[in-house]
């Protein structure tokens, strides 16, 4: 190898270091201009998740699916909030990725249908019997909400029911059931359908002078707000356990996206938003969180 007289890199050499910068300088580890370290974007996908209309309206998805996809960047959730009945519905056609809803008895016959993947318990709270604060069908203190409803059919004062196939009018129906009662809007002038979500619904038992049943958070959080001026009449019992659980659509478009949904929200992080969620401002969370949380259910 000849060595230049003025003690320079033969031509050659200084070529080949020359062309080796330019591609050290091109790599995946290139600075940015503002002096950090360039990231490739995030690929994302956009997962389908059909809720009943509680967790909307409570507010916990406003706190919920930031946190989730803080965590998980790579994807944006988009929550559909229906009856839980529509959102069953919208598992079978494809239309959702994940269900979290609260109707145990059409959550099981999705299941076993072949619809879901998996079905885990989540959360619960309770529901209540709301209606106005002078009680005219007198069901204050009942000690059922059979015998409540059984009091206000009596009276024939105004009931609002959803009528949307929700959990809510799920356990409503179980309810006039149980009371051995079956009210028809068609006969009975004083039975009110609203086909509409728990947070219209109880806008329209408070301009009827109604009673309604509720989810205890969406009465809680209307109540906070001064969006209805209802009271809780009765209340307590098993009969009002008002049990959420979150499924995995089987043949969902993203699946993936799906199982990291679930397998968050039962976890340690999705557990505790649900925990502290409604105590700042309620002094008690909105939701109680399962003893068996995250337990398969009919798989």
């Amino acid at each position: 190898m000849t060595v230049p007289k003025d003690g320079g890199l033969p031509v050659a050499v200084a070529l080949f270091i020359s062309v080796a910068l330019v591609l050290v300088g091109c790599g995946p580890h290139k600075a940015a201009s503002s002096g950090g370290p360039a990231t490739s974007p995030v690929k994302t996908v956009n997962m389908t998740l059909a809720s009943t209309t509680s967790t909307q309206d409570t507010g916990l998805f406003d706190v919920l699916i930031p946190a989730f996809e803080k965590d998980n960047p790579e994807i944006l959730v988009k929550v559909v909030a229906v009856g839980s009945g529509e959102a069953i519905q919208m598992g079978k056609d494809g239309n959702a990725d994940a269900l979290l809803v609260h109707s145990p008895a059409d959550e099981a016959t999705f299941m076993s249908g072949g619809f879901g993947l998996t079905r885990k318990a989540l959360m619960y709270n309770d529901f209540v019997v709301i209606g106005p604060a002078n009680d005219p069908a007198g069901i204050r203190g009942t000690s059922s909400a059979a015998d409540a409803f059984a009091k206000i059919a009596a009276a024939k004062a105004p009931f609002v029911s959803r009528g949307d196939k929700s959990g809510t009018n799920s356990k409503e129906l179980k309810i006039w059931q149980a009371a051995g009662l079956s009210p028809n809007p068609a006969k009975d002038a004083w039975y009110k359908v609203t086909g509409q979500g728990m947070g219209d619904s109880i806008k329209v038992a408070d301009e009827s002078l109604a009673y309604t049943l509720s989810d205890r958070g969406t009465y809680l959080k209307m109540q906070k707000s001064g969006a209805t001026q209802a009271a809780v009449l009765a209340q307590g019992g098993t009969d009002l356990l008002n049990h959420y659980h979150v499924i995995v659509v089987k043949d969902a478009k993203q699946l993936d996206a799906a199982k990291i949904f679930s397998r968050w929200i039962v976890g340690p992080k999705g557990q505790a938003v649900i925990k502290d969620f409604g105590v700042s401002n309620f002094g008690k969370p909105l939701f109680n969180l399962e003893k068996t949380v995250g337990q398969e259910e009919d798989t």
